[in-house]
């Protein structure tokens, strides 16, 4: 029989969290949602990736406490086997682990303080294990994660989440017509720009201050959210800023979505830590902003696990790729193959990525089932006619979703073929690039006199050398116990001795 969609999950470490009754409640949900997509015309198999039995048509059974490496391999085996059109990662990274990503942008003196970034990125991938994000430019494959509490005790949440993906079901584009948009003061012409990009005005933002973080049922009533604020790691809240001051007050709160969200609302947070999975004891016993979306009916959530980037004016980084994502989702993918066409547009609409393109990419994943398509799509009078219907009443969702399975598998494939890796190099910037990228320096609050940190970008012989340069640090906070520290970067493309482009980036 084919399978058109594996959920992934580790037996021993859902045991060791849940116990047997909590396994067998996971186990009934599963069951639930395995017929509720057999009625979609979806093939569900769940895998436990610890199973001797389970994995014997796959190469056999990772380690008894497998980590990032073995889930990896194991999963490749999977889909080598049984060419599955979505793959679902049951549970947060304390059951089924991230892969810790070396962060390209990482700082040891004053700037981005992420030295890995958690990643499900390899796992979109068909190239094998590593932490080094160069390796993972050609994402191919639909993939998503169904997230528990980190540390509970209770699948309480987890069931709840996995039935909720069973109940879930499409709906007309009118219904996700309307949108909460919320941004940070300071931000507010960036995130103009994405509503237009998207929804073809921005009508509905609303900024941080004076707005929130008290948000009406009838504010947080439309299906779609468009976030850009501040975030903080372990926090239950994301932060706005008023221009040119650095103030952080509140924006939105995890415990005031509470009763106020509507069934099938898909979210995009461009915050730092915006879909972040911790320990609620982290947080006072708050769980954060995505799992509380999640708990309150969302079907959708695709945010970022550590600091993210984007410019104060115009758009870049976490805006693109969060854009690209909601613009799918209206246009009727799956949120699956939404998340899977957002990174391969984020990195295709480039000649190379630099440290924070390479961080975007990786940081940004989906939290939701992937199979989930929370809009409707709209198909042509041919496929409503009976001839039509008759000659693929078995095999047409299949047949389609395989097709363009095809087609972004070769899209993935290509750009991990022809994206240029980016190497550290000892390189300093050339005279006129230095002394332009002080004076930026100057100009934007850093520290003139620090260092710049360089990269090649690996190109064919006989191209010229193409240098990334980067000068960061962090502006200070207004008060000690500020919430966020607001990271600046400047990012220069230098190609034989010349100036070929310089952009300025803010943490989000």
């Amino acid at each position: 029989m084919s399978i058109d969609k594996v959920v992934l999950a580790l037996h021993g470490a859902m045991k060791a969290k849940y116990g047997d009754k909590g396994l067998a409640t996971i186990g009934k949900a599963l069951r639930e949602l395995i017929a509720a997509d057999k009625r979609r015309g979806v093939a569900t198999s769940v895998i436990h990736l610890d199973d001797a039995d389970e994995m014997s048509g796959y190469g056999g059974p990772t380690p008894a406490q497998p980590d990032a490496r073995a889930v990896k391999a194991a999963i490749d085996r999977i889909v080598a086997g049984a060419s599955p059109h979505y793959v679902l990662l049951l549970g947060g990274p304390d059951v089924m682990p991230m892969v810790p990503l070396a962060n390209p942008a990482f700082s040891t003196t004053d700037g981005d303080t992420d030295p890995v970034v958690p990643s499900d990125l390899p796992y979109a991938c068909d190239t094998p294990y590593s932490t080094n994000p160069n390796r993972f430019l050609g994402p191919t494959r639909v993939v998503g994660r169904l997230p528990d509490v980190v540390g509970a005790r209770q699948p309480t949440l987890l069931a709840q989440l996995i039935r909720a993906a069973a109940r879930a079901k499409p709906r007309p584009r009118s219904d996700y017509q309307a949108s909460f948009a919320l941004s940070a003061q300071a931000w507010e012409a960036s995130t103009a720009l994405s509503l237009t990009n998207t929804f073809g005005h921005a009508d509905q933002l609303q900024t941080s201050p004076p707005k929130g973080p008290r948000w009406s049922p009838a504010q947080l009533a439309p299906r779609v959210h468009f976030i850009n604020c501040h975030g903080g790691d372990s926090a239950p809240e994301f932060y706005g800023q008023p221009p040119g001051v650095e103030e952080y007050p509140v924006a939105h709160r995890a415990k005031s979505l509470r009763g106020k969200v509507s069934a099938g609302t898909v979210v995009a947070a461009e915050c730092c830590y915006g879909a972040q999975l911790y320990d609620p004891a982290d947080a006072g016993g708050e769980k954060g902003i995505a799992l509380a979306y999640l708990e309150d009916g969302a079907i959708g959530v695709f945010g970022s696990t550590t600091i993210a980037y984007g410019p104060s004016e115009g758009n870049g980084a976490a805006d693109f790729v969060c854009q690209f994502f909601i613009q799918q989702v209206l246009g009727g993918s799956s949120l699956g193959r939404a998340a899977l066409e957002a990174r391969q547009k984020f990195a295709g609409a480039r000649t190379h990525l630099d440290p924070y393109d390479l961080k975007t990419l990786a940081q940004f994943y989906l939290l939701g089932d992937p199979s989930a398509q929370p809009v409707s799509f709209s198909a042509h009078a041919l496929a409503r006619t009976k001839a039509f219907k008759k000659a693929f009443a078995d095999t047409q969702d299949r047949t389609v979703r395989g097709l363009r399975r095809e087609r972004l598998e070769r899209e993935g494939r290509h750009l991990a073929k022809t994206l240029p890796p980016l190497k550290p190099a000892d390189a300093a910037p050339a005279g006129k690039v230095a002394a332009t990228l002080k004076a930026m320096a100057l100009e934007s609050g850093l520290d003139a006199a620090a260092p710049a940190a360089s990269f090649d970008i690996a190109r064919k012989a006989g191209s010229a050398q193409r240098r990334i340069h980067v000068v960061q640090g962090r502006r200070p906070a207004g008060s000690p116990d500020a919430p966020v520290g607001r990271i600046v970067a400047l990012v220069a493309t230098e190609e034989d001795g010349q100036l070929l482009h310089v952009r300025r980036l803010h943490s989000r």
